[in-house]
């Protein structure tokens, strides 16, 4: 599925003008959308006849104000009971004003939920609170004195914030129309008053929910939480990205006319897709019923130390249960002696190791090179600590490797001690940090990193001409030309071991000749496809990294069963 970048969306709606799809039908058809999804929850969900349901619309000063507008004209001839509240003024653009006024105001109750300047003025100088005004203290006032000129301004202002709140709690669907993907910064108070108003409605996003960002998927305190986001044309970067992702809820993309052809503009551009089932026809290969294991891939794993045998041993395994024809192992003699009763299905090189359990450089290179010579792709860094060994290892591997090298774990940290590792490789690099990596990587703190992911990702990949793989909830896989997102996997696999399986999964998928970018994809894809398979299975808490393993035959099922019933 492809997604896009809110500049580049805005380059399609202006392209798709140039192709004679005005923006103004772009908007009728996003408000015709919006209305389909307002109507069918509540006829079918909700099972309320348009005259029992109460729809309350908060619309901005923008076009995501002047899509509410579309929508409500449409609700309204079939006989719902619509409150439009302006937040923050009445619209400024001219799309917006024009479906404004096409709609007839006496049938349509009107708020403002913004204050005038003077309002503004009356209730800092009272040093009252916006939001806290109790509605019915309106109707409290004293009629046996004279109000001055503040009084009166004050008891407006109650009586129209007990109009807001009356509306949104006696609401069946509040519509969040507020502020569009051009949306930085912090939410105001006043707008996060009224998003803070208790109700029970079904709560809906028009293209991303107000104070979001749309791009990097950073959300401003306050921000409107919704049970479902209609987003018009594409998915945007930041919706695929935490936390924004859990404030969108279901997300509905909806077709609003922007023409094939307008994605011609796009073509010399970073291409953004999420990864989808449908995007894997090529994983897993065919297996002709004559096919021997010399055709599936073969696999080198340097991995593993004394003291962190399980890491080695889950990568193998890993490789072994993604369809890899041959695994070796390559580790210090302790590591094998276990990795050994937990994968008796690959084969395993034993390097020396140091007195602490390390594996040794010099003593490493002639074994390593013949078996590097025979790989298809090779994993390094699980488990492996860091050493001035290790370092020199990592270095070795990536300069004299002739195919794709996953690294992972220790082998980043490795680069983090000499990048110029980085530098002088000789064939096909694939990281694979989380964030801590990351940071780690660009000498910077963690929050850096999770405000700026696909900045990051993107970078990075095209600084040295290599493919990250920025693991966390929505992985991002960015080479120098593609950024894919992944929508798999789940809390449950937030335990140490999961990502050692995942670099044995993608040097599965790599070596067996799916290209190194789209095997990428297809190894994150399956391992979180797995986890949810485990999750499902046992329940978050009690999942174990063994367990996704375990379940990578239920999520390779998975992949073939919707493949054939042509689903996504």
């Amino acid at each position: 599925m492809k997604i896009v970048t809110p500049k580049q969306m805005c380059r399609l709606e202006e392209q798709s003008e140039k192709l004679g799809v005005s923006k103004r039908q772009l908007m009728k058809n996003a408000g015709r959308k919006l209305a389909e999804l307002i109507d069918s929850y509540c006829r079918n969900e909700a099972k309320l006849i348009p005259e029992e349901c109460s729809v309350v619309f908060l619309a901005g000063t923008g076009n995501n104000g002047g899509d509410c507008y579309a929508a409500a004209d449409i609700l309204l001839y079939k006989g719902y009971k619509l409150t439009i509240i302006h937040i923050g003024g009445l619209p400024k653009t001219p799309l917006a004003q024009e479906m404004l006024s096409i709609l007839p105001r006496e049938r349509i109750t009107f708020i403002e939920g913004f204050r005038s300047g003077n309002v503004e003025a009356a209730i800092e100088a009272a040093e009252l609170d916006y939001m806290t005004i109790q509605p019915r203290s309106a109707e409290t006032s004293d009629d046996s004195r004279e109000h001055n000129p503040l009084d009166d301004l004050l008891i407006a202002e109650k009586k129209r914030m007990g109009l807001i709140k009356g509306a949104v709690v006696g609401a069946q669907v509040i519509v969040d129309g507020v502020f569009g993907t051009g949306f930085h910064g912090e939410l105001d108070k006043d707008t996060m008053g009224i998003f803070g108003i208790g109700s029970g409605a079904y709560r809906i996003a028009v293209d991303i929910p107000s104070g979001g960002d749309s791009a990097s998927g950073s959300i401003s305190a306050g921000i409107f939480k919704a049970d479902e986001t209609m987003t018009f044309g594409f998915i945007k970067t930041g919706m695929s990205q935490f936390p924004l992702k859990k404030y969108c809820g279901r997300i509905t993309v909806a077709d609003i006319g922007i023409p094939q052809e307008a994605l011609k503009i796009l073509g010399g551009e970073r291409q953004y897709h999420r990864i989808e089932r449908n995007f894997l026809a090529f994983y897993p290969p065919k297996r002709e019923r004559d096919a021997h294991k010399g055709e599936f891939g073969k696999v080198l794993v340097i991995a593993g130390s004394s003291s962190m045998r399980g890491a080695a041993a889950f990568a193998t395994l890993g490789a072994l249960r993604s369809g890899a024809g041959l695994v070796r192992l390559a580790s210090v003699e302790k590591c094998i002696d276990t990795a050994s009763v937990l994968t008796p299905e690959a084969t395993f090189i034993e390097l020396d190791s140091d007195d602490y359990g390390y594996m040794l450089y010099d003593s490493s290179r002639e074994p390593l090179a013949e078996a590097m010579d025979k790989a298809d792709a090779i994993v390094i860094g699980c488990g492996m600590g860091v050493t001035p060994d290790t370092v020199e290892l990592t270095k070795y591997v990536t300069s004299t490797a002739k195919c794709p090298v996953i690294i992972d774990a220790d082998g980043i940290n490795c680069i983090v001690q000499d990048i110029d590792i980085l530098t002088k490789k000789n064939s096909d690099i694939i990281i694979t940090p989380h964030m801590g990596e990351m940071a780690r990587l660009l000498r910077c703190d963690v929050p850096m990193i999770a405000d700026k992911r696909f900045i990051v990702a993107e970078r990075y990949a095209a600084q040295y001409g290599i493919t990250v793989v920025l693991k966390g909830a929505g992985t991002i896989v960015a080479d120098s030309n593609r950024v894919a997102v992944n929508h798999t996997g789940n809390a449950g696999m937030s335990v140490g071991g999961s990502g050692d399986i995942l670099a044995g999964i993608i040097g599965a998928a790599v070596a067996q000749d799916c290209g190194v970018f789209d095997g990428v994809c297809a190894g994150v894809y399956m391992h979180g496809l797995a986890g949810d398979a485990a999750a499902a299975r046992l329940g978050m808490e009690a999942m174990l990294p063994r367990d996704i393993i375990s379940s990578l035959p239920e999520a390779f099922s998975l992949l073939k069963e919707k493949k054939n019933n042509m689903t996504v």
